[in-house]
Formats: structure tokens, C-alpha cells, sequence
């Protein structure tokens, strides 16, 4: 029965929340694969360290991920990358390079996994207080998706805003500037 009851408060839980629940045992990968397929364009992922605090808004979906943030990060890259569909936008807290390994011990061996975790994709830096307004903002009309890891260290989650894979800014402002020019081109002809 107490069973049974813990089954129903579970669910529950998971359905007014908007977020999965997940016990110790799960499979953080196989839901990542899940989530990461329902993305594209404009959608965020965020790789949070431990404290990052929970949502509870619908179009957040929560995942628990017993690892670190750089095998998080290295594993969602990779999933990206065989796709080719999308590509991302990665942010990391301007904090982030401000905090010392004698404050938070293990800063400096996490910095460095990170790098190597990143594929060679360039970082933006913001504070994080930006970061989590943008991922609000996205939220009112868009999904996101958090990995929260076991990762301890302050200021060390990983923002991902998805942009498409196969069109990137450079041929987005080609194709403005040949509308653009089209259009005047039709604007400048005599009228019959």
C-alpha cells in the first residue's frame, strides 16, 4: 500500500510540474536522447551544476544526470553533431572565470575538462542572472530542456541557446541582403 501510495504522489508530482521524476537508477542518457530529439531552433538546454534551482513551469523538462557537467556537455555535443540539425549558441557565467580554486576547490580541473569538453565551440560570456532571464524569456513560448549534474562548484552550469545546423547568421544576412535587394530592384522599375 505505501507503495502503491508513493507510485501516485510520484506521478502526480511529475504531471503538475511539467518535469520528469527520476529515481537514482534511471537512465539520464536515454531521456537526454528522448528530450534532445524533440529540439530545434530557438530552444535552450541548460547543464546545471547541483543547485541550480528546480522549475516548474510547463515546456521545462527536468533531468537528472548522474554525472559531471563536462560529460554532460561532451555528451549532448556529440548527440548534436551527428545530426547536424542544430548547433549551439554556448553561453557559461562571467562568474564563472572570476571564481578561484582556493574559494571553490576543483575550479581549475573543472575549467580545464570543460575545454576539452566543448568540441572546439566557441563560449560566450554573460552574467548568469542574464542567462536565467533568456532562459525564462524562451520559456514562455518555447521548450527547455536542464540536465542538472552532480557538479558542485558555483557558477559552473552550461547555457545552450539551438541554432539550425545547416543555416547559420552569415546565410541568413546573404539571403536578407538579396530581398533586400530584389525588392528595391522591383521598386526602381518604370510602371508600365
Amino acid at each position: 500500500m505505501r507503495v502503491r501510495r508513493w507510485l501516485v504522489v510520484c506521478g502526480m508530482t511529475a504531471a503538475l510540474s511539467g518535469c520528469a521524476a527520476f529515481s537514482p537508477g534511471t537512465d539520464w542518457r536515454g531521456e537526454a536522447n528522448n528530450q534532445l530529439g524533440k529540439l530545434g531552433y530557438r530552444n535552450w538546454i541548460v547543464i546545471s551544476e547541483a543547485s541550480l534551482p528546480a522549475q516548474n513551469r510547463a515546456g521545462i523538462h527536468q533531468i537528472a544526470a548522474s554525472a559531471e557537467i563536462p560529460a554532460v556537455v561532451d555528451y549532448v555535443l556529440r548527440n548534436m553533431e551527428q545530426t547536424e540539425n542544430l548547433r549551439p549558441r554556448i553561453y557559461v557565467t562571467r562568474e564563472m572565470r572570476a571564481v578561484e580554486n582556493n574559494f571553490a576547490p576543483g575550479m581549475d580541473a573543472y575549467r580545464e575538462a570543460l575545454k576539452k569538453s566543448l568540441h572546439g565551440h566557441e563560449t560566450t560570456e554573460l552574467d548568469q542572472q542574464a542567462l536565467l532571464t533568456l532562459m525564462e524569456d524562451a520559456n514562455r513560448t518555447l521548450d527547455v530542456l536542464v540536465i542538472r549534474t552532480q557538479t558542485a562548484l558555483p557558477y559552473s552550469s552550461i547555457f545552450m541557446e539551438l541554432q539550425p545546423g545547416y543555416w547559420d547568421g552569415e546565410s541568413e544576412a546573404r539571403l536578407r541582403e538579396r530581398i533586400q535587394t530584389q525588392r528595391m530592384q522591383k521598386l526602381a522599375q518604370p510602371l508600365p
